[in-house]
């Protein structure tokens, strides 16, 4: 394992100087045929890309199902290659590529010293935004990530990420690392997009009863911080939008497991509507409707 991790992360530190090399604008022009390596040739997760989409979709023809799942491919490419050449971008790097919405919003919040929990997707580029905040209104933003199998390339990303002032939490640590950052009145980051278990709480996405993690909602609603969604959409110029969205916590139900259920749902249906605008631009390879 230890000489298969090593030369993974051998692998993966050439691509990262190839594209570095030629620069991230024609770097980009390698997307196409990258997901086309994996969509037609190396087809990696193709069959659950198609399913899901189908699900999510029913209205759609099979035309457009092909044509999304290749875009989705696509998209993930375009990220791919934006991480990869992310160690050498600079603050300026950042600021011109992602423009925030709504900021003062955000801002608002903040200022009452009850810390955040910004809760984004594997959509768009996710890991520029965090880091471009950051820069912009030189405040420090508590990534909650998943560690890769390969701890070399877990390193790296992390030193991305706080190469400019942020922190990163793994997700395996403990909850309550991530609760102190709130109570310290912190912005907190995580997505929170995928699968849960089997025993998780369920809510409608697309139309099907799919498992969502609690844990955001349930630090909500202990510490008094607010969810707020932001999700990254990419411009046909390669840059991104965010544009924040505060999930009310008006009128929940008295019960705390329906509260919990109900503010779940509220925030699901913000990502569905987002991605039901720039359904190839959300990452379709992990099987959401597993159980």
């Amino acid at each position: 394992m230890f000489l298969k991790n090593v030369f993974e992360y051998i692998f993966f530190l050439g691509f990262s100087y190839f594209f570095r090399l030629i620069g991230i604008n024609a770097s980009r022009k390698f997307a196409g045929l990258l997901a086309g390596l994996f969509y037609y040739v190396i087809p990696i997760r193709k069959e659950t890309v198609i399913a899901n989409l189908k699900l999510a979709f029913p209205e759609y023809s099979e035309g457009r199902i092909k044509e999304t799942a290749f875009g989705c491919y696509k998209s993930f490419a375009i990220t791919l290659i934006e991480i990869l050449c992310s160690v050498s971008f600079t603050k300026e790097d950042y600021l011109k590529s992602v423009e925030f919405k709504n900021d003062e919003m955000v801002l608002e919040r903040y200022k009452r010293n009850k810390g955040i929990i910004i809760m984004t997707a594997h959509f768009g580029n996710w890991e520029m935004a965090s880091v471009a905040f950051g820069i912009k209104h030189n405040i420090t933003l508590y990534e909650i990530v998943k560690s890769q199998r390969n701890g070399y390339v877990s390193g790296w990303l992390n030193r991305c990420r706080e190469k400019f002032g942020n922190k990163t939490i793994n997700l395996g640590i403990s909850i309550r690392q991530i609760y102190a950052a709130l109570k310290e009145k912190h912005i907190v980051a995580l997505v929170a997009d995928q699968r849960a278990s089997r025993e998780s709480i369920r809510v409608d996405f697309f139309g099907q009863s799919t498992t969502v993690y609690e844990g955001p909602v349930v630090l909500s609603l202990k510490t008094g911080a607010p969810i707020i969604m932001g999700l990254v959409v990419r411009q046909k110029d390669y840059t991104y939008k965010v544009e924040w969205e505060e999930i009310s916590q008006d009128n929940l139900p008295e019960n705390q497991q329906e509260k919990i259920i109900e503010l779940s749902q509220r925030h699901m249906r913000v990502l569905e509507r987002y991605i039901r605008a720039n359904p190839e631009q959300w990452l379709w390879m992990h099987k959401r409707w597993k159980y």
